[in-house]
């Protein structure tokens, strides 16, 4: 009897070790630091193919030899609203510049909606929709709001999770145009 305590006692402190082993090695490290890079960092912007609220066909040859900030975001997405005036003031700083351009790709929302948003709103960059996910998935975002920095050559440069503000924006377009790294 005395030896079988002893057994159990071993035998659930192995148990223990066990499980705090599992557990440093799965839970080690901090979850949002996968949000702060992009797999597609460095690498040619993803094919795609979207629609814009004016009917024109975009794809990803439609970005070479511009600096391009790519935004994918939503009307309803409270994040996204709170991104909405760093986005209008950082556009309209850069509308005039024939090297650059915004493109805002919707998911997970209805035209109706987005129309009406951007005709409350003003918003002069082009905006198009996303209805079945593909340019997102290709882009391989996450959630929204989430901005990516294109490069004049075609190379995802810089990345964005979450609201950004007007000084991330131009670090970003920076790095579109090769200045800094983001």
């Amino acid at each position: 009897m005395k030896y079988t305590a002893r057994w159990i006692a071993v035998g659930v402190a192995v148990l223990l070790v066990a499980l705090v082993v599992v557990f440093a090695t799965q839970v080690g490290s901090d979850p949002r630091a996968d949000a702060r890079q992009s797999e597609l960092a460095g690498r040619d912007v993803p094919e795609f193919r979207i629609t814009t609220l004016d009917g024109t066909r975009l794809t990803e040859a439609d970005l070479a030899g511009r600096t391009t900030i790519v935004n994918f975001w939503n009307t309803w997405c409270i994040p996204c609203r709170e991104e909405a005036p760093a986005l209008q003031k950082f556009h309209e700083r850069h509308a005039d510049d024939p090297t650059f351009q915004m493109i805002g790709i919707v998911r997970d929302d209805t035209r109706r909606a987005v129309e009406r948003w951007v005709d409350n709103r003003g918003d002069a960059w082009t905006i198009a929709m996303d209805p079945g996910g593909n340019a997102a998935l290709a882009f391989g975002t996450r959630g929204q709001p989430e901005t990516f920095a294109v490069s004049p050559d075609g190379l995802v440069v810089g990345y964005q999770f979450g609201p950004a503000s007007v000084e991330d924006l131009e670090t970003l377009l920076l790095a579109a145009r090769g200045r800094v790294t983001p």
